[in-house]
């Protein structure tokens, strides 16, 4: 297994091209310009398209162009990127088209700041764009994470014909840890019989449009998506659950925030305090069997977000509102520390136990 030490836009980037990714379209904004650069260097080499857009509206449009040929496209962003690449991602959805955006949060609203956030977790799981559908939508917590799950962002965009999204942050793109790429990684291959790639006269012309102007047709192809994505959320929900066997209070955290929230779990451990966490690897859809299986013997649930509470509903909702859901968060791109979460820990426990 090869190993090396990288930035994790770059383990990323590279991950994607290992993934069979063929065209990168995108337009630099801070944290996420290491992407577009490595991508600019590397596709090249490989026999693949780069291309720095005009605007992050030119470039999403490009993906749309090169998913309906049935190519693995990706592309990547930051926060206020994301939301003006919102209307074409909405037309992939429509069109029923695979492809892998990457959104590098940074703080906001507005153009904010350029320190880490997850102040996009409503926009990646509620409104990502006009309309009825969802976007698959995975949360790694670590450079590897990243590398990890971008191949299986490709496979499934694929699998349910749709928009995959990684939904890193700034610190996570900007951070350096060894990553492990596999020696030789095959390419899985699925069927794109639907794809706008040139019919040949063999068979007749496929045509890629979000465009359905009878309502009833409409209707019928709204629901036909959500079908589908009915067995996503049977299927593809995935968490990471650590000392909630027995945990009394437990944190809910993803990304990189997870990372800080385990050290505070340790601490409170220390302590005498039973503490655990779940750690959602997908945003959408939401791991709500994980989470109220894990706290079902707590007593009360604990909300760590860099955000003043996007996920805290979805935790509520997944254990029916029946056990207190605390939060605590911090925003603007200041990342919050294990002792301030081991104290709201031991405010809302009681103490230490010792």
């Amino acid at each position: 297994m090869e190993r090396n030490l990288m930035k994790g836009n770059e383990a990323l980037a590279e991950a994607a091209i290992r993934a069979g990714c063929k065209c990168f379209f995108g337009y630099p904004i801070t944290p996420q310009t290491e992407i577009s650069a490595y991508m600019a260097k590397r596709m090249p080499k490989i026999g693949g398209v780069f291309l720095q857009a005009e605007s992050e509206i030119g470039a999403i449009n490009m993906v749309l162009g090169a998913a309906s040929t049935g190519t693995r496209v990706m592309t990547s962003s930051s926060s206020p990127g994301i939301s003006l690449k919102a209307e074409g991602i909405s037309y992939i959805a429509g069109s029923d088209l695979p492809c892998v955006i990457i959104n590098v949060q940074r703080g906001g609203p507005g153009l904010g700041g350029i320190q880490p956030s997850q102040a996009d977790y409503w926009q990646a799981t509620k409104a990502l764009g006009h309309g009825d559908f969802h976007v698959i939508v995975f949360a790694p917590s670590t450079v590897q994470e990243m590398v990890d799950l971008v191949t299986k962002a490709f496979d499934l965009a694929d699998i349910y014909r749709m928009p995959t999204m990684i939904l890193a942050d700034g610190l996570l793109g900007q951070m350096m840890e060894p990553v492990t790429f596999p020696d030789q990684q095959s390419i899985n291959e699925y069927d794109k019989s639907w794809a706008a790639d040139g019919h040949k006269n063999k068979r007749k012309h496929n045509i890629i449009n979000s465009l359905i102007l009878s309502p009833e047709d409409l209707e019928k192809s709204v629901q036909e998506r959500f079908e589908r994505y009915d067995k996503i959320a049977k299927e593809e929900a995935m968490a990471q659950c650590y000392l909630t066997d027995d945990a009394d209070i437990v944190l809910v955290a993803y990304g990189a925030t997870a990372r800080v929230t385990q050290s505070a779990v340790d601490l409170a451990r220390e302590k005498g305090i039973k503490a655990g966490l779940v750690r959602p690897q997908t945003l959408w859809p939401f791991p709500a069997d994980h989470i109220r299986t894990a706290s079902e013997n707590a007593s009360s649930l604990l909300c760590v977000e860099m955000s003043m509470g996007q996920m805290i509903d979805d935790v509520k909702l997944a254990i029916n509102c029946s056990k207190p859901v605390h939060f605590y968060g911090r925003t603007g791109g200041v990342i919050p520390t294990p002792t301030e979460i081991l104290t709201e820990i031991e405010n809302i426990s009681g103490g230490a136990k010792e």
